[in-house]
Protein backbone atom coordinates (compact mmCIF):
# COMPACT_ATOMS: atom_id res chain seq x y z
CA UNK A 1 0.00 0.00 0.00
CA UNK A 2 1.31 3.45 -0.92
CA UNK A 3 1.94 5.97 1.84
CA UNK A 4 -0.71 8.65 1.39
CA UNK A 5 1.84 11.30 2.38
CA UNK A 6 4.03 10.53 -0.62
CA UNK A 7 1.55 9.31 -3.25
CA UNK A 8 1.48 12.09 -5.87
CA UNK A 9 -1.62 10.66 -7.54
CA UNK A 10 -3.93 11.44 -4.64
CA UNK A 11 -5.43 14.91 -4.80
CA UNK A 12 -6.63 16.58 -1.62
CA UNK A 13 -10.41 16.96 -1.35
CA UNK A 14 -11.38 20.30 -2.88
CA UNK A 15 -13.34 21.51 0.15
CA UNK A 16 -10.45 20.83 2.51
CA UNK A 17 -8.10 22.77 0.25
CA UNK A 18 -10.56 25.66 -0.21
CA UNK A 19 -11.03 26.06 3.54
CA UNK A 20 -7.28 25.99 4.17
CA UNK A 21 -6.63 28.53 1.41
CA UNK A 22 -9.35 30.81 2.80
CA UNK A 23 -8.22 30.70 6.40
CA UNK A 24 -4.59 31.40 5.50
CA UNK A 25 -4.75 33.76 2.56
CA UNK A 26 -8.13 35.50 2.27
CA UNK A 27 -8.01 39.06 3.61
CA UNK A 28 -11.14 40.30 5.38
CA UNK A 29 -11.84 43.68 3.81
CA UNK A 30 -15.42 44.18 4.98
CA UNK A 31 -15.63 46.82 7.71
CA UNK A 32 -19.12 45.55 8.55
CA UNK A 33 -17.73 42.04 9.12
CA UNK A 34 -15.04 43.24 11.54
CA UNK A 35 -17.45 45.51 13.40
CA UNK A 36 -19.94 42.65 13.71
CA UNK A 37 -17.13 40.40 14.95
CA UNK A 38 -16.58 42.89 17.76
CA UNK A 39 -20.23 42.54 18.76
CA UNK A 40 -19.92 38.75 18.51
CA UNK A 41 -16.95 38.86 20.88
CA UNK A 42 -18.82 41.03 23.38
CA UNK A 43 -22.04 39.05 23.23
CA UNK A 44 -20.38 35.65 23.41
CA UNK A 45 -18.24 36.57 26.39
CA UNK A 46 -21.33 37.96 28.12
CA UNK A 47 -23.20 34.70 27.61
CA UNK A 48 -20.32 32.87 29.26
CA UNK A 49 -20.26 35.24 32.24
CA UNK A 50 -23.99 34.77 32.80
CA UNK A 51 -23.63 30.99 32.66
CA UNK A 52 -21.15 31.08 35.54
CA UNK A 53 -24.11 31.68 37.87
CA UNK A 54 -25.22 28.08 37.32
CA UNK A 55 -23.53 25.21 39.21
CA UNK A 56 -24.52 22.70 36.54
CA UNK A 57 -22.25 24.67 34.20
CA UNK A 58 -19.40 25.45 36.57
CA UNK A 59 -19.06 21.83 37.67
CA UNK A 60 -17.52 21.20 34.23
CA UNK A 61 -14.93 23.97 34.53
CA UNK A 62 -11.37 24.04 35.80
CA UNK A 63 -8.43 21.66 35.32
CA UNK A 64 -9.08 17.97 34.96
CA UNK A 65 -6.61 17.34 37.77
CA UNK A 66 -7.40 19.87 40.55
CA UNK A 67 -4.55 22.21 41.33
CA UNK A 68 -2.83 21.75 37.99
CA UNK A 69 -0.75 24.80 37.02
CA UNK A 70 -0.03 25.55 33.36
CA UNK A 71 2.72 28.14 32.77
CA UNK A 72 1.68 30.51 29.97
CA UNK A 73 -1.67 28.77 29.79
CA UNK A 74 -4.99 30.05 28.48
CA UNK A 75 -7.25 32.01 30.81
CA UNK A 76 -10.93 31.10 31.12
CA UNK A 77 -12.86 34.42 31.13
CA UNK A 78 -14.74 35.18 34.34
CA UNK A 79 -12.66 32.74 36.39
CA UNK A 80 -9.12 32.39 37.72
CA UNK A 81 -8.40 29.21 35.76
CA UNK A 82 -5.29 29.00 33.58
CA UNK A 83 -5.37 25.81 31.55
CA UNK A 84 -3.72 24.16 28.59
CA UNK A 85 -5.35 25.43 25.38
CA UNK A 86 -7.13 22.14 24.67
CA UNK A 87 -8.98 22.04 27.96
CA UNK A 88 -9.36 25.84 28.03
CA UNK A 89 -11.26 25.57 24.75
CA UNK A 90 -13.64 23.13 26.40
CA UNK A 91 -14.10 25.40 29.42
CA UNK A 92 -14.74 28.52 27.36
CA UNK A 93 -16.95 26.71 24.87
CA UNK A 94 -18.98 25.09 27.62
CA UNK A 95 -19.68 28.40 29.35
CA UNK A 96 -20.60 30.40 26.26
CA UNK A 97 -23.07 27.77 25.02
CA UNK A 98 -24.57 26.74 28.35
CA UNK A 99 -27.59 29.03 28.37
CA UNK A 100 -28.35 28.83 24.64
CA UNK A 101 -27.98 32.61 24.42
CA UNK A 102 -25.16 33.17 21.91
CA UNK A 103 -25.57 33.86 18.20
CA UNK A 104 -27.26 31.54 15.72
CA UNK A 105 -27.13 30.59 12.05
CA UNK A 106 -30.11 28.92 10.41
CA UNK A 107 -29.98 27.14 7.04
CA UNK A 108 -30.15 23.51 5.88
CA UNK A 109 -28.08 22.95 9.02
CA UNK A 110 -28.15 25.29 11.99
CA UNK A 111 -25.78 26.08 14.77
CA UNK A 112 -24.01 28.76 16.72
CA UNK A 113 -20.85 30.01 15.00
CA UNK A 114 -19.71 31.93 18.07
CA UNK A 115 -19.15 28.51 19.66
CA UNK A 116 -15.79 28.71 17.87
CA UNK A 117 -14.70 31.37 20.37
CA UNK A 118 -13.79 28.46 22.65
CA UNK A 119 -10.94 27.55 20.32
CA UNK A 120 -10.13 31.08 19.17
CA UNK A 121 -9.68 32.64 22.61
CA UNK A 122 -7.86 29.64 24.07
CA UNK A 123 -5.34 29.50 21.22
CA UNK A 124 -4.94 33.27 20.99
CA UNK A 125 -4.14 33.64 24.70
CA UNK A 126 -1.80 30.66 24.68
CA UNK A 127 0.07 31.90 21.59
CA UNK A 128 0.33 35.44 22.95
CA UNK A 129 1.77 34.35 26.29
CA UNK A 130 4.07 31.85 24.58
CA UNK A 131 5.40 34.48 22.18
CA UNK A 132 6.03 36.95 24.99
CA UNK A 133 7.95 34.25 26.91
CA UNK A 134 10.07 33.71 23.78
CA UNK A 135 10.74 37.43 23.40
CA UNK A 136 8.32 37.96 20.52
CA UNK A 137 5.28 40.16 19.98
CA UNK A 138 1.91 38.85 21.21
CA UNK A 139 -1.18 38.55 19.05
CA UNK A 140 -3.56 41.48 18.81
CA UNK A 141 -7.34 41.32 19.20
CA UNK A 142 -7.45 42.20 15.48
CA UNK A 143 -6.31 38.60 14.90
CA UNK A 144 -9.13 37.32 17.08
CA UNK A 145 -11.71 39.39 15.19
CA UNK A 146 -10.49 38.08 11.85
CA UNK A 147 -10.57 34.52 13.18
CA UNK A 148 -14.16 35.10 14.33
CA UNK A 149 -15.17 36.21 10.82
CA UNK A 150 -13.49 33.20 9.23
CA UNK A 151 -14.83 30.63 11.68
CA UNK A 152 -18.34 32.00 11.19
CA UNK A 153 -17.91 31.82 7.44
CA UNK A 154 -16.63 28.25 7.36
CA UNK A 155 -19.29 26.88 9.68
CA UNK A 156 -22.09 28.94 8.17
CA UNK A 157 -21.37 28.28 4.50
CA UNK A 158 -21.05 24.55 5.17
CA UNK A 159 -24.47 24.79 6.86
CA UNK A 160 -26.16 26.40 3.84
CA UNK A 161 -26.57 23.18 1.86
CA UNK A 162 -25.32 20.31 4.01
CA UNK A 163 -27.93 19.08 6.48
CA UNK A 164 -26.29 17.00 9.17
CA UNK A 165 -29.48 16.86 11.23
CA UNK A 166 -31.35 14.95 8.52
CA UNK A 167 -28.68 12.26 8.86
CA UNK A 168 -29.06 12.24 12.65
CA UNK A 169 -25.71 13.98 13.10
CA UNK A 170 -25.12 17.01 15.28
CA UNK A 171 -24.20 20.44 13.97
CA UNK A 172 -21.15 20.68 16.23
CA UNK A 173 -19.20 18.80 13.56
CA UNK A 174 -19.10 22.07 11.62
CA UNK A 175 -17.84 23.80 14.76
CA UNK A 176 -15.01 21.30 14.90
CA UNK A 177 -14.17 21.88 11.23
CA UNK A 178 -14.17 25.67 11.56
CA UNK A 179 -12.24 25.65 14.82
CA UNK A 180 -9.63 23.22 13.51
CA UNK A 181 -9.00 25.50 10.52
CA UNK A 182 -8.65 28.78 12.41
CA UNK A 183 -6.76 27.20 15.31
CA UNK A 184 -4.19 25.61 13.00
CA UNK A 185 -3.73 28.94 11.21
CA UNK A 186 -3.36 30.87 14.48
CA UNK A 187 -0.77 28.33 15.64
CA UNK A 188 1.31 29.21 12.57
CA UNK A 189 0.41 26.18 10.50
CA UNK A 190 1.32 25.89 6.83
CA UNK A 191 -1.35 25.15 4.23
CA UNK A 192 -0.50 21.46 4.40
CA UNK A 193 -0.71 21.49 8.20
CA UNK A 194 -4.08 23.26 8.16
CA UNK A 195 -5.35 20.67 5.67
CA UNK A 196 -4.01 17.87 7.86
CA UNK A 197 -5.91 19.25 10.85
CA UNK A 198 -9.07 19.60 8.74
CA UNK A 199 -8.87 16.06 7.39
CA UNK A 200 -8.56 14.63 10.87
CA UNK A 201 -11.53 16.74 12.02
CA UNK A 202 -13.67 15.28 9.23
CA UNK A 203 -12.51 11.76 10.04
CA UNK A 204 -13.54 12.29 13.66
CA UNK A 205 -17.02 12.68 12.14
CA UNK A 206 -19.82 13.86 14.41
CA UNK A 207 -21.70 13.13 17.58
CA UNK A 208 -25.28 11.97 17.21
CA UNK A 209 -28.15 14.37 17.87
CA UNK A 210 -29.52 11.98 20.48
CA UNK A 211 -29.11 14.50 23.30
CA UNK A 212 -31.14 17.18 21.53
CA UNK A 213 -34.36 15.22 21.05
CA UNK A 214 -37.09 13.42 22.93
CA UNK A 215 -36.79 11.20 24.90
CA UNK A 216 -33.09 11.94 25.56
CA UNK A 217 -32.82 15.73 25.57
CA UNK A 218 -30.13 16.62 28.06
CA UNK A 219 -27.32 18.87 29.16
CA UNK A 220 -24.77 17.46 26.71
CA UNK A 221 -26.23 19.91 24.21
CA UNK A 222 -24.74 22.65 26.39
CA UNK A 223 -21.20 21.26 26.39
CA UNK A 224 -21.12 19.56 23.00
CA UNK A 225 -19.73 22.63 21.23
CA UNK A 226 -17.06 23.07 23.89
CA UNK A 227 -16.11 19.46 23.30
CA UNK A 228 -15.89 20.12 19.55
CA UNK A 229 -13.65 23.18 19.96
CA UNK A 230 -11.45 21.29 22.38
CA UNK A 231 -10.96 18.44 19.94
CA UNK A 232 -10.29 20.94 17.15
CA UNK A 233 -7.47 22.56 19.14
CA UNK A 234 -6.00 19.14 19.90
CA UNK A 235 -5.99 18.19 16.21
CA UNK A 236 -4.56 21.58 15.22
CA UNK A 237 -1.71 21.22 17.72
CA UNK A 238 -0.98 17.73 16.41
CA UNK A 239 -0.96 18.97 12.83
CA UNK A 240 1.51 21.81 13.44
CA UNK A 241 3.69 19.30 15.29
CA UNK A 242 3.93 17.21 12.14
CA UNK A 243 1.04 14.74 12.32
CA UNK A 244 -0.06 13.54 8.89
CA UNK A 245 -3.42 14.15 7.26
CA UNK A 246 -5.71 12.20 4.93
CA UNK A 247 -6.28 13.76 1.55
CA UNK A 248 -9.61 12.14 0.73
CA UNK A 249 -11.17 12.17 4.18
CA UNK A 250 -14.44 13.27 2.59
CA UNK A 251 -14.51 11.50 -0.76
CA UNK A 252 -12.73 8.17 -0.28
CA UNK A 253 -15.05 5.43 -1.66
CA UNK A 254 -16.58 3.32 1.13
CA UNK A 255 -14.42 4.83 3.88
CA UNK A 256 -14.77 8.60 3.49
CA UNK A 257 -17.19 10.85 5.40
CA UNK A 258 -19.58 11.20 2.46
CA UNK A 259 -20.10 7.46 1.94
CA UNK A 260 -20.03 6.41 5.59
CA UNK A 261 -22.05 9.15 7.26
CA UNK A 262 -23.63 11.35 4.61
CA UNK A 263 -25.55 8.78 2.59
CA UNK A 264 -23.21 9.10 -0.38
CA UNK A 265 -24.18 12.74 -0.85
CA UNK A 266 -21.55 15.32 -1.69
CA UNK A 267 -20.50 17.95 0.85
CA UNK A 268 -20.69 21.28 -0.97
CA UNK A 269 -19.83 24.94 -0.50
CA UNK A 270 -22.72 26.94 -1.94
CA UNK A 271 -20.82 30.21 -2.14
CA UNK A 272 -17.23 31.48 -1.99
CA UNK A 273 -15.80 31.89 1.51
CA UNK A 274 -15.75 35.62 2.29
CA UNK A 275 -17.71 37.31 5.12
CA UNK A 276 -21.35 36.61 4.25
CA UNK A 277 -22.20 34.66 7.39
CA UNK A 278 -21.11 37.11 10.05
CA UNK A 279 -22.72 39.98 8.16
CA UNK A 280 -26.03 38.09 8.36
CA UNK A 281 -25.63 36.43 11.75
CA UNK A 282 -28.59 36.20 14.13
CA UNK A 283 -28.00 37.54 17.63
CA UNK A 284 -30.06 36.30 20.55
CA UNK A 285 -30.82 39.60 22.19
CA UNK A 286 -34.18 39.30 23.86
CA UNK A 287 -34.48 35.82 25.31
CA UNK A 288 -32.36 32.73 26.06
CA UNK A 289 -34.35 30.27 23.99
CA UNK A 290 -33.74 28.02 20.99
CA UNK A 291 -33.72 30.34 17.99
CA UNK A 292 -36.60 28.78 16.09
CA UNK A 293 -38.77 29.96 19.00
CA UNK A 294 -37.41 33.50 19.36
CA UNK A 295 -40.20 35.18 17.41
CA UNK A 296 -42.79 33.10 19.26
CA UNK A 297 -41.30 34.42 22.50
CA UNK A 298 -41.67 37.99 21.21
CA UNK A 299 -45.30 37.34 20.23
CA UNK A 300 -46.08 35.78 23.61
CA UNK A 301 -44.58 38.70 25.51
CA UNK A 302 -46.60 41.14 23.39
CA UNK A 303 -49.79 39.23 24.21
CA UNK A 304 -49.04 39.06 27.93
CA UNK A 305 -50.86 42.30 28.93
CA UNK A 306 -54.01 41.13 27.16
CA UNK A 307 -54.19 37.72 28.79
CA UNK A 308 -52.43 38.12 32.16
CA UNK A 309 -55.78 38.33 33.98
CA UNK A 310 -57.65 35.92 31.70
CA UNK A 311 -55.63 32.71 31.96
CA UNK A 312 -58.63 30.67 33.12
CA UNK A 313 -60.68 31.96 30.17
CA UNK A 314 -58.30 30.59 27.53
CA UNK A 315 -59.76 27.84 25.38
CA UNK A 316 -57.05 27.37 22.77
CA UNK A 317 -53.64 28.80 21.76
CA UNK A 318 -52.61 28.44 18.12
CA UNK A 319 -48.91 28.75 17.28
CA UNK A 320 -48.27 29.05 13.57
CA UNK A 321 -44.67 28.32 12.64
CA UNK A 322 -42.22 26.94 10.06
CA UNK A 323 -41.22 23.36 9.31
CA UNK A 324 -37.85 23.43 11.08
CA UNK A 325 -39.42 24.58 14.33
CA UNK A 326 -41.95 21.76 14.14
CA UNK A 327 -39.18 19.24 13.52
CA UNK A 328 -36.89 20.51 16.27
CA UNK A 329 -38.80 22.15 19.13
CA UNK A 330 -42.46 21.09 18.88
CA UNK A 331 -42.80 19.03 22.07
CA UNK A 332 -45.69 17.70 24.09
CA UNK A 333 -45.62 15.71 27.31
CA UNK A 334 -43.21 15.91 30.25
CA UNK A 335 -40.07 18.04 30.05
CA UNK A 336 -37.40 16.72 32.37
CA UNK A 337 -34.67 19.38 32.63
CA UNK A 338 -33.69 22.91 31.54
CA UNK A 339 -32.16 21.58 28.32
CA UNK A 340 -35.50 20.00 27.46
CA UNK A 341 -37.46 23.16 28.27
CA UNK A 342 -35.44 25.75 26.36
CA UNK A 343 -35.86 23.57 23.27
CA UNK A 344 -39.65 23.40 23.53
CA UNK A 345 -41.71 25.86 21.50
CA UNK A 346 -44.73 25.42 23.75
CA UNK A 347 -42.77 25.91 26.98
CA UNK A 348 -41.08 29.07 25.66
CA UNK A 349 -44.47 30.44 24.62
CA UNK A 350 -46.10 29.57 27.94
CA UNK A 351 -43.39 31.37 29.91
CA UNK A 352 -43.79 34.51 27.79
CA UNK A 353 -47.55 34.47 28.30
CA UNK A 354 -47.27 33.89 32.05
CA UNK A 355 -44.46 36.28 32.97
CA UNK A 356 -44.22 38.83 30.17
CA UNK A 357 -40.51 38.03 29.81
CA UNK A 358 -38.18 35.03 29.62
CA UNK A 359 -34.87 34.53 31.40
CA UNK A 360 -32.60 31.57 32.08
CA UNK A 361 -34.09 30.97 35.54
CA UNK A 362 -37.46 30.22 33.95
CA UNK A 363 -36.08 26.89 32.67
CA UNK A 364 -35.17 25.69 36.14
CA UNK A 365 -37.31 23.25 38.13
CA UNK A 366 -38.87 25.89 40.38
CA UNK A 367 -40.64 27.62 37.49
CA UNK A 368 -41.38 24.38 35.66
CA UNK A 369 -43.33 23.12 38.68
CA UNK A 370 -45.85 25.96 38.28
CA UNK A 371 -48.99 24.06 37.16
CA UNK A 372 -50.02 26.96 34.93
CA UNK A 373 -47.15 26.17 32.56
CA UNK A 374 -48.39 22.72 31.58
CA UNK A 375 -51.99 23.93 31.68
CA UNK A 376 -51.18 26.42 28.93
CA UNK A 377 -49.08 23.89 26.99
CA UNK A 378 -52.02 21.50 26.94
CA UNK A 379 -54.11 24.16 25.18
CA UNK A 380 -51.61 24.77 22.38
CA UNK A 381 -51.88 23.70 18.77
CA UNK A 382 -48.84 24.00 16.49
CA UNK A 383 -49.45 24.33 12.75
CA UNK A 384 -47.18 25.02 9.79
CA UNK A 385 -47.42 28.02 7.49
CA UNK A 386 -45.84 26.93 4.19
CA UNK A 387 -44.81 30.49 3.38
CA UNK A 388 -42.96 30.72 6.69
CA UNK A 389 -41.08 27.54 5.76
CA UNK A 390 -40.15 28.90 2.32
CA UNK A 391 -39.01 32.26 3.69
CA UNK A 392 -36.88 30.49 6.30
CA UNK A 393 -34.73 29.05 3.50
CA UNK A 394 -34.87 32.08 1.18
CA UNK A 395 -31.31 33.54 1.23
CA UNK A 396 -32.67 37.05 0.72
CA UNK A 397 -34.93 36.74 3.78
CA UNK A 398 -33.88 33.96 6.17
CA UNK A 399 -36.89 34.72 8.29
CA UNK A 400 -37.71 32.76 11.45
CA UNK A 401 -41.42 33.49 11.56
CA UNK A 402 -43.97 32.59 14.22
CA UNK A 403 -47.41 33.89 15.08
CA UNK A 404 -49.67 33.32 18.08
CA UNK A 405 -53.41 33.73 18.46
CA UNK A 406 -55.33 33.05 21.66
CA UNK A 407 -58.97 31.97 21.69
CA UNK A 408 -61.21 32.36 24.74
CA UNK A 409 -64.10 30.27 26.01
CA UNK A 410 -66.59 33.07 25.28
CA UNK A 411 -65.83 32.89 21.55
CA UNK A 412 -63.60 35.96 21.42
CA UNK A 413 -59.92 35.95 20.51
CA UNK A 414 -56.84 38.12 20.41
CA UNK A 415 -55.42 39.32 17.13
CA UNK A 416 -53.01 36.95 15.43
CA UNK A 417 -49.69 38.46 16.55
CA UNK A 418 -46.93 37.76 14.02
CA UNK A 419 -43.16 38.24 13.93
CA UNK A 420 -41.23 37.32 10.81
CA UNK A 421 -37.81 38.47 12.00
CA UNK A 422 -36.47 38.33 15.57
CA UNK A 423 -34.77 41.27 17.19
CA UNK A 424 -31.30 39.88 16.45
CA UNK A 425 -31.91 39.54 12.69
CA UNK A 426 -29.88 41.64 10.24
CA UNK A 427 -33.11 43.39 9.16
CA UNK A 428 -33.41 44.75 12.73
CA UNK A 429 -29.73 45.58 13.41
CA UNK A 430 -30.30 49.26 14.18
CA UNK A 431 -32.91 48.31 16.75
CA UNK A 432 -30.93 45.40 18.14
CA UNK A 433 -27.35 46.64 18.65
CA UNK A 434 -28.14 49.11 21.48
CA UNK A 435 -29.94 46.29 23.28
CA UNK A 436 -27.07 43.91 22.61
CA UNK A 437 -24.72 46.39 24.29
CA UNK A 438 -27.05 46.60 27.27
CA UNK A 439 -27.20 42.80 27.44
CA UNK A 440 -23.38 42.72 27.52
CA UNK A 441 -23.17 45.20 30.38
CA UNK A 442 -25.85 43.36 32.36
CA UNK A 443 -23.99 40.09 31.87
CA UNK A 444 -20.70 41.69 32.93
CA UNK A 445 -22.41 42.92 36.09
CA UNK A 446 -23.29 39.36 37.08
CA UNK A 447 -19.58 38.60 37.41
CA UNK A 448 -17.39 41.66 37.91
CA UNK A 449 -17.25 44.71 40.23
CA UNK A 450 -18.51 47.89 38.63
CA UNK A 451 -15.09 49.44 37.99
CA UNK A 452 -14.00 46.34 36.05
CA UNK A 453 -17.33 46.30 34.19
CA UNK A 454 -16.76 49.87 33.07
CA UNK A 455 -13.17 49.23 31.97
CA UNK A 456 -14.09 46.15 29.93
CA UNK A 457 -17.09 47.82 28.30
CA UNK A 458 -15.24 51.02 27.41
CA UNK A 459 -12.47 49.01 25.75
CA UNK A 460 -14.89 46.84 23.80
CA UNK A 461 -16.85 49.86 22.54
CA UNK A 462 -13.78 51.32 20.82
CA UNK A 463 -13.07 49.07 17.83
CA UNK A 464 -9.77 50.75 16.91
CA UNK A 465 -8.41 50.55 20.45
CA UNK A 466 -9.73 47.03 20.98
CA UNK A 467 -8.17 45.78 17.73
CA UNK A 468 -4.72 46.99 18.79
CA UNK A 469 -4.95 45.54 22.31
CA UNK A 470 -2.66 42.59 23.03
CA UNK A 471 -4.67 39.40 23.45
CA UNK A 472 -2.91 38.56 26.71
CA UNK A 473 -3.75 41.98 28.13
CA UNK A 474 -7.37 41.66 27.07
CA UNK A 475 -7.71 38.22 28.64
CA UNK A 476 -6.13 39.51 31.84
CA UNK A 477 -8.92 42.05 32.14
CA UNK A 478 -11.43 39.16 32.19
CA UNK A 479 -9.94 37.46 35.25
CA UNK A 480 -12.08 37.75 38.35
Amino acid sequence: MLDIKTNPNIKTDEIIEKIAEYVLNQPIESELAIETAKYVLMDTLGCGFLALRYPECTKHLGPIVPGTVVPNGSRVPGTQFELDPVHAAFNIGCAIRWLDYNDTWLAAEWGHPSDNLGAILAVADYMSRKQIAEGNEPLKIATVLEAIVKAHEIQGVLALTNSLNRKGLDHVLFVKIASAAVAAAMLGGTKEEVMNALSNAWIDNSSLRTYRHFPNTGSRKSWAAGDATSRAVRLALMAVNGEMGYKTALTAPNWGFQDVLFGGEEITLERPLQSYVIENILFKISYPAEFHGQTAAECAVELYPQIMNRLDDIYKIVITTHESAIRIIDKTGPLHNPADRDHCLQYITAIGLLYGTINADHYEDETARDPRVDSLRDKMEVVENKQYSEDYLDPSKRSIANSIQIFFKDGTSTANVEREYPLGHRFRRDEGIPLLKRKFVENLETRFPQKQVNEIYELCKDLKKLSQTNVNDFMAKLVI
